[in-house]
């Protein structure tokens, strides 16, 4: 009997049928990646199964140990309330069931190795790089620490990456917009200009991106990161952390 925690990844949910397809896809990957490990998905709202549900029954089969992975690129509303409330809940609710929240995904450089996967997807080549100018457009959010966090990424993409310039964008609660992010590359002289998502899965926010990217005529739009390899890695990378300080008894652990 396989002894490790159970994967448990936490997707917010959407109305959009391409937000869940694209979480099985990325947990098919982080599945092959890991064989024999037990990965499962919960959604906090609009699709199922939602969170408690999945607990419920992975307790009702006798699964002790969980890890549950919040699918965040920054440390927003959702992982540093919403998503504690609902484990806490559940601990209550199944004492036998022992849950450990994972720290959100980003920052890492394996995120920025998937953005640059996906601009070369679109048709950026090597050699572009330093005539390039890129937007990483986030979905945005309310809280200004992860305002900052995004801000701080792109900061460090351009230091590293070789990119002209690289500029924060939102696609809701912050600003600046996509559209006017890569206006203000044309403005300072950029010959071309890629939108690059800083976000997981298709919607309506990501939509959003998109029309802001055409709309001001990006020469370039990269996919969404997806079921990228990299970001498979990551979500491991998470789950071992969470699991590690587990088998060592931190007692942060959310069990009652």
């Amino acid at each position: 009997m396989d002894t490790r925690p159970t994967l448990l990844v936490i997707a917010h949910g959407s109305r959009d049928p391409r937000h869940a397809a694209t979480v099985s896809a990325l947990c098919t990957r982080v599945r092959a990646l890991r064989p024999g490990l037990r990965v499962e998905v919960g959604y906090l709202d609009f699709n199922a199964p939602r969170v408690p549900r999945v607990l419920e029954r992975l307790s009702a089969e006798g699964v002790r140990e969980v890890v549950a992975l919040p699918l965040l690129l920054t440390r927003a509303f959702h992982a540093k309330s919403d998503i504690p409330a609902v484990l806490r809940e559940a601990a209550v609710r199944l004492p036998l069931l022992s849950i450990r929240q994972a720290d959100v995904l980003g920052p890492s450089s394996l995120l920025t190795a998937a953005l640059e996967r996906r601009l070369e997807e679109a048709g950026l080549r090597p050699g572009d790089r330093r005539s390039t100018g890129v937007v990483l457009a986030s979905a945005g959010s309310s809280d200004p620490e992860a305002s900052a966090v995004i801000a701080e990424i792109a900061r460090e993409w351009w230091r590293t990456a070789g990119w002209c310039a690289v500029r924060p964008a939102f696609a809701s609660a912050s600003l600046p917009r996509t559209a006017d992010a890569v206006r203000a590359l044309r403005a300072d002289g950029v010959r071309r200009v890629a939108v690059a998502p800083y976000v997981i899965a298709p919607g309506f926010l990501p939509d959003r991106i998109a029309a802001g990217a055409r709309e001001a005529r990006a020469d370039l739009l990269a996919p969404v990161l997806g079921p990228a390899p990299e970001l498979a890695r990551l979500l491991l990378r998470r789950y071992d952390g969470a699991a590690l300080a587990h088998a060592r008894g931190d007692l942060t652990a959310l069990s009652a």
